[in-house]
């Protein structure tokens, strides 16, 4: 039995200091369309957990991504299927519903 990968996270408060210091961040969000029409992190890619296996090559191994969803299960998933796919992945814990910063 393989042992899961040990995924780091990054608290919604870290992204939002990140974002205003200006620093390039890589975020994903991979909630479904009608919870993104809510809104979203500012210039976060949108990639459905659906898609996120299917779509692999849009994503580039040397950056680091940030994944998001409403409240951190789903992108810890994805976050433990990239990692596995040797990609450099945190997980936003609490997702949208701990992000008190501004949305697009």
């Amino acid at each position: 039995m393989s042992t899961k990968p040990e995924i780091e996270t990054i608290l919604p408060t870290q992204v939002a200091e990140s974002l205003e210091r200006k620093e390039k961040l890589h975020i994903i969000d991979v909630r479904e369309r009608n919870e993104i029409a809510l809104g979203r992190i500012p210039g976060a890619k949108h990639l459905p957990l659906g898609e996120v296996l299917t779509r692999l090559d849009d994503l580039d191994k040397d950056k680091e991504y940030i994944m998001v969803c409403r409240s951190g299960n789903r992108s810890g998933l994805a976050a433990e299927w990239l990692a596995d796919k040797g990609f450099k992945v945190k997980n936003m814990t609490g997702g949208m519903n701990d992000w008190e910063s501004e949305t697009e």
